[in-house]
């Protein structure tokens, strides 16, 4: 478990904007609840229909797309229906945790004003947590208890509840990275650590891999001489690009900007981002991800003559 006490500073170097920022939604995009919700009447349908072959298949077209700015001005719409539809069925587990993803995915990739951004990933934030109150009333609990409260929690969450805990666990991590200058989010994270490191424990291979993307960027936000584990933070991006067999072009994009440049090593970094830039990005349940992950690479890329 790697222990973080945060400064300002450093975090504003793991969420900085002037680079194409962390984006810590891009590799976790859903958009599950997208299809369904255009076919659907009414609150008490969602759950009966939601898996139907019809809305599975335009779930998987969103996901599968490879024009981000289609599906960001798809977005907003599904974004208000879901509002809606948690305003008729507030204690809905599975549409809490569909607003949490979608708000959070589309704060975190699709708006570049801070102060919108921090509004959104707070409503994303709020959803979550109401989410894992309904879900875990223990975790939730845990929630407002100090750390080793909630990590004993964590410690308790079995396989089937891996999907709540690494939708907390992600949608918290958008929150701070959009309110990196409020220290009380800041202390969070070793809390959004503790929840990662159980996701990846029962299911490492959970959402392709991509809760050790989460983990590579924590464990490389400082460097090891004052506390950081950056070796951690390698070990852990290097088993993200293994369980998905170097398609998840994410887990290469932030294994450049947080390890490469925080150690410096701009051979490492080049390469990294060459092969994202490189790679086709068509890949089931990705290419979206990999395609915002290709447009932040080619940001690294030509900003590497001023960093290094």
């Amino acid at each position: 478990m790697c222990v973080i006490t945060p400064q300002r500073r450093e975090f504003h170097l793991l969420f900085a904007r002037n680079t194409g920022h962390l984006s810590m939604r891009s590799f976790g995009i859903r958009l599950l609840c997208l299809a369904s919700l255009a076919l659907i009447g009414g609150c008490g349908a969602i759950a009966a229909r939601a898996r139907t072959p019809l809305a599975d298949n335009l779930s998987a077209g969103g996901l599968n797309h490879d024009d981000p700015a289609t599906v960001a001005e798809g977005l907003p719409a599904y974004l208000l229906l879901l509002d809606g539809l948690i305003e008729g069925s507030p204690e809905s587990p599975s549409t809490l945790r569909s607003a949490a993803r979608l708000y959070s995915a589309y704060a975190g990739n699709f708006i570049d004003d801070p102060a919108r951004a921090a509004r959104l990933s707070a409503r994303a934030w709020g959803y979550a947590q109401r989410a894992l109150r309904l879900q875990s009333s223990s975790l939730g609990t845990a929630l407002d208890q100090p750390f080793d409260a909630w990590q004993a929690g964590v410690a308790a969450v079995r396989e089937k509840d891996v999907g709540l805990l690494f939708d907390v666990a992600t949608t918290w991590a958008g929150y701070i990275q959009t309110h990196s200058d409020d220290y009380a989010a800041l202390a969070a994270i070793p809390r959004v650590t503790a929840a990662l490191d159980r996701v990846v424990a029962l299911a490492p291979d959970y959402d392709h891999g991509s809760a050790w993307i989460y983990l590579g960027v924590l464990y490389s936000l400082r460097p090891a001489a004052v506390g950081g584990e950056p070796e951690k933070g390698r070990a852990a991006f290097e088993r993200a690009i293994q369980l998905s067999a170097g398609r998840h072009l994410m887990a290469q994009t932030q294994f450049a900007r947080q390890y490469a440049r925080l150690m410096f090593d701009q051979e490492l970094h080049d390469q990294l981002l060459q092969q994202v830039i490189a790679a086709d990005p068509r890949e089931p349940g990705l290419t979206l991800s990999n395609t915002l992950a290709q447009q932040q690479a080619r940001i690294l890329l030509d900003s590497a003559s001023d960093y290094f």
